[in-house]
């Protein structure tokens, strides 16, 4: 018979998952492995080669490691601790983890990327698994074909109404998913792996040292800077980090990090009165990080991170040139950014370096001057051994622009309820066309993000009838929708909340050319429920 979950199960559920970034102290006084035998073993049997029936059979991200551990509690009874919460995960992300290849094309879910669209690699698992989340959720994970097929019982069982919701009722869902679904998906996200044994060989790299970044905080603009970091216990380490603008705005802060799996960085960090959190891969060398950042109680609002080290005198890599366009015919003064930076400056046949205003290994400033009338395209930029490809383009104009996210979403908050509103921060990215003169093709040359007005207005005419311009939120001026309240409106037609679709514009001038471009904004209700992994 199958068995529904109650309401108490389902709120104690959405308890474990509002705040589950992977960031508590782990507990040195007892292993993961110990833990996973006395809280874990009652139910899971041994499999006699040290491993347990369920567990052993699957792998996954520590984000979904820790939803099952979550699981465990709220639908099993099992009593943990914070610390043996964050023990167990990181014993089991270590052991039973993902390799970075088998985490590569789906990042974006861990990262929390704003308005992703997703491109399923299989459409028969994505009609099947996707109708409810992500196609990156089952992506994120290796099971047997077996216990593919466990996870299907699984989800029946805890939600009876699965086969006739989301469009399942023209199909026999459930011998489609334990048949058909689950042979592919033990195929195509099979337990056994290749790169993963390989992975498990790697000597485990301590990260301590110093360390120079670069990123980007969209609506503000990019940043470089370095971070100190120091190991302070079994993979967790302690982060100092100061970033300069371009403006001349320093910010510092300060946090802690764990890694697992060898490679999976994840930090919590102070920044000012901001709580953010960082996402970033470890490369195989051991030698620099990648990913994005984001605040703590509102992802949509992050950008991207690199960082390299900066201390051994090893490592010779160019990070970023700001700006990172320059229009043909005019000079420009150049910052480039990285490490190792010895050796002699090219910028390419087109870009004639004047001067050279300061240079130190980390960073290189020098005056420039852009040849007239030379086809737009990207400078060759290589100090001594670094090279690095479309961190400088030149450009005789701005031909077109694009908005991003290109599918913004906003969420109605606050208004006394305990969700804060969910703003989003748009950009407008500008672009070139290539040799081919069509825009949207592969030659184009993306410059990066200009300043730009911002207006909004009624997405249809449905939008125009309900007001949803004067009701659904406002844009300021550096591209940031702040959508309006939640809860119900008596003012609007129907006593409606504040939701709403909306038309973002973004103009720019570029000369004596004005350009524009536009996405639809959707404004809607709060998310209850957000778990690690959507």
């Amino acid at each position: 018979m199958r068995k529904t979950v109650s309401i108490q199960k389902v709120l104690l559920l959405l308890a474990c998952l509002i705040t589950p970034f992977i960031t508590g102290q782990v507990s040195a006084k007892s292993s993961g492995k110990v833990l996973v035998n006395s809280k874990c073993a009652a139910c899971h049997a041994p499999t006699g080669d040290g491993g347990w029936a369920r567990i052993s059979e699957s792998r996954r991200t520590p984000e979904g490691w820790d939803m099952t551990v979550a699981r465990m509690s709220f639908a099993h009874g099992v009593k943990l601790t914070s610390d043996e919460r964050s023990t167990i995960v990181k014993y089991l992300a270590d052991t039973y983890g993902l390799s970075l290849e088998e985490t590569k094309t789906h990042r974006y879910i861990i990262e929390r990327t704003p308005g992703f669209i997703e491109h399923p690699e299989n459409q028969l698992i994505a009609d099947t698994c996707a109708r409810c989340h992500s196609y990156a959720r089952v992506a994120l994970q290796r099971r047997t074909e077996s216990d593919w097929r466990k996870l299907v019982h699984f989800h029946v069982g805890q939600f009876p109404a699965i086969e006739i919701q989301a469009g399942g009722r023209d199909r026999k869902w459930f011998e489609i998913a334990t048949g058909d679904v689950s042979k592919a998906l033990g195929e195509l996200y099979g337990l056994e792996s290749p790169s993963w044994n390989k992975w498990k060989m790697q000597n485990l790299v301590n990260v301590s040292g110093n360390w120079r970044l670069v990123g980007r905080k969209p609506g503000i603009g990019a940043f470089e800077g370095n971070a100190t970091i120091k190991l302070i216990g079994d993979d967790r380490y302690s982060i100092d980090m100061v970033m300069r603008y371009a403006d001349g705005v320093v910010e510092t802060a300060k946090g802690t990090a764990f890694i697992y799996s060898g490679y999976e960085w994840r930090a919590t960090i102070h920044q000012g009165e901001k709580k953010i959190n960082q996402v970033m891969a470890l490369n195989e060398a051991g030698n620099e990080l990648a990913g994005r950042w984001f605040e703590a109680d509102n992802d949509a609002i992050g950008g991207s991170m690199r960082a390299v080290r900066a201390d051994g005198g090893e490592l010779s890599s160019i990070l970023s040139v700001e700006p990172s366009m320059v229009r043909t015919g005019t000079r420009a003064k150049l910052t480039i950014n990285g490490v190792g930076l010895s050796g002699k400056i090219e910028l390419g046949p087109d870009v004639k370096i004047l001067r050279v205003i300061s240079r130190s290994l980390n960073q290189v400033v020098v005056e420039v001057d852009v040849a007239k009338g030379v086809r737009s395209g990207y400078a060759k930029v290589q100090v001594g051994a670094a090279r690095a490809a479309r961190t400088l383009a030149y450009y005789q104009q701005i031909d077109y622009l694009k908005i991003v996210p290109e599918h913004p979403l906003a969420r109605v908050g606050g208004g006394g309820g305990p969700i804060p509103k969910e703003p989003v921060q748009l950009e407008a990215i500008a672009y070139t066309v290539g040799p081919d003169g069509k825009q949207d093709t592969e030659d184009d040359v993306q410059l990066g993000a200009v300043l730009a007005k911002w207006s909004v207005d009624n997405l249809n005419e449905v939008a125009e009838e309900l007001k949803d311009k004067e009701y659904a939120g406002n844009i300021l001026k550096n591209g940031l929708f702040v959508p309006g309240v939640a809860g119900p409106n008596p003012e609007r037609k129907y006593q409606t909340n504040n939701a709403g679709e909306l038309k973002v514009t973004a103009t720019v001038q570029d000369g004596s050319r004005i350009l524009t471009a536009e996405v639809p904004l959707i404004v809607t209700v709060q998310r209850f429920n957000r778990p690690p992994i959507l």
